[in-house]
């Protein structure tokens, strides 16, 4: 085996020596995107190619060196940057971003796993097509950490996570051969779909180097619409209205409590938020189709009229434009940002089953006020698909970091016995990583994580890829 001295010359002859990177800021590549923890890599490498991708994993592999593969950092749970050791490889890539090929007949686009997400949408919109996944990151983040996440967004409701976007994928496996899936097809039963192994995995078992993704029509007609609803159970009951009324044209449903809104206006007060003062809870919702204009807004108009005589819903305004339209969903967007400048958080990404979501908030609200006097929590998120994002934010006047540093196990123990209680999940759209890790024994059955190893071990034997991340070490 060789040692890992003699790697880096190796590495250098395949991507060329501007793209090994040992010395210098490599604060991009080694701090996640929380700043949470900092690794120290021995080297970060940017390929340009699948063939040198091939060539660079098979290079670790003789000098016995893991591979933390890395997209646009963009992650939240530090599963896309290297430990602390200083002897994992960060493969990087950025550099791999291109467009291989559009086929608007078969409404698919293929390309390179290092194409940052708006990109690709405007590559697609451009042509006349709609990739309907967006993040608040999709400035950064990349189609490959994407599916190596499996992530969500604010569109899941009508189009699904990334999973449901791919049809096929480009794979370096663990031994450094090319698994190329990149089909199309929308039907191919020749036996295990593979690309739902690696769909998810966060780079534990295979590099996705390039993927095949579904396009859709652009739509015709787009509204917008922010209301404010009494509690909880009116939003979910609004959500069914919607669902009946719009049907396949509702896009997208949010939801955003009080405190969450007031912490966009303290920290934002150029924006305006409407209704936040009065309401508990207020909702941004999405209606596309094909449709004209008008029929587009009687639909949305008979939808929030029998919302109101429902009494699930207090108010509402309806974008005129899509300044407008932007504007609203700017204040959703920004919640995350306003609670970052609040202080240091305890973050939850979580999915209950939509009907269930008034009664598991309720009963956390009041486990953990009672639990941590003088607590906020800011919860919001994608109500549409069951996915909240329950935060909890340090009593006011006490120091943000001191509270994370101690309170951040007690709270997440409550959090997470209720999620359970509630046959949910402790990670609707963020995945495991490494921050994770050992919550997932908790709240993942034996058999489930007995499967896991299983397939880690078939394509990954010698834990080569990302590993600490996912799943623990096993004893034995």
């Amino acid at each position: 085996m060789n040692p890992p001295a003699a790697l880096l010359p190796a590495l250098r002859a395949i991507v060329g020596d501007a793209h090994v990177l040992t010395e210098g800021d490599l604060t991009g590549y080694e701090l996640d995107w929380r700043k949470r923890e900092r690794g120290k890599s021995l080297a970060v490498v940017r390929p340009t190619s699948t063939a040198q991708v091939a060539q660079v994993v098979q290079a670790c592999a003789a000098a016995g060196v893991s591979i933390v593969p890395q997209g646009g950092n963009t992650g939240m749970v530090v599963g896309s940057t290297p430990d602390a050791s200083g002897t994992q490889l960060v493969l990087s890539l950025t550099r791999m971003n291109a467009v291989r090929a559009l086929d608007g007949g078969n409404l698919t686009i293929t390309v390179e796993a290092g194409c940052v997400l708006q990109s690709l949408q405007e590559v697609c919109e451009k042509a006349g097509f709609l990739f309907p996944l967006s993040l608040a990151s999709e400035g950064s983040c990349t189609i490959g950490g994407n599916l190596g996440t499996n992530a969500g967004g604010t569109q899941v409701v009508r189009y699904g996570n990334t999973r449901e976007l791919c049809l096929g994928l480009e794979v370096v496996t663990a031994q450094g051969e090319v698994w190329s899936g990149l089909t199309g097809l929308r039907k191919d039963n020749t036996g295990y779909d593979l690309r739902h192994l690696f769909i998810g995995s966060e780079g534990t078992l295979g590099v996705i180097t390039a993927a095949t993704m579904k396009l859709y029509p652009l739509p015709k007609s787009q509204l917008t619409a922010f209301a404010a609803v009494p509690s909880l159970e009116a939003a979910v009951q609004l959500l069914g209205l919607a669902h009946q009324t719009l049907s396949a044209g509702l896009t997208g449903f949010e939801v955003m409590g009080q405190f969450a809104l007031k912490l966009v206006v303290k920290h934002f007060p150029q924006q305006r938020v409407p209704f936040y003062e009065s309401s508990p809870y207020c909702v941004v919702l999405e209606n596309s189709d094909n449709e004209s204009d008008e029929h587009a807004r009687s639909q949305f108009e008979r939808l929030l009229e029998a919302a109101m005589e429902a009494g699930c819903v207090s108010d509402a305004v309806v974008a005129e434009s899509m300044a407008q339209a932007r504007a609203l969903w700017h204040i959703r967007e920004s919640i995350p940002l306003a609670q970052a400048q609040e202080g240091l958080n305890i973050k939850h990404d979580i999915s209950i089953a939509v009907s269930r979501i008034p009664e598991f908030v309720a009963k956390a609200d009041a486990a953990l006020a009672q639990a941590f006097p003088g607590i906020r929590l800011v919860n919001y998120g994608h109500l549409g698909d069951g996915n909240l994002h329950y935060n909890v934010q340090a009593p006011d006047g006490q120091d943000a970091e001191k509270f994370l540093r101690e309170q951040e196990g007690p709270v997440n123990a409550v959090v997470y016995a209720l999620v359970d209680a509630y046959n949910g999940s402790i990670s609707a759209e963020h995945g495991i990583g490494s921050l994770k890790r050992e919550k997932l024994e908790k709240h993942k059955s034996p058999v489930a994580l007995g499967l896991m190893r299983s397939i880690k071990t078939a394509l990954d034997p010698h834990n080569m890829f990302n590993p600490g991340r996912m799943l623990a070490a096993r004893n034995h």
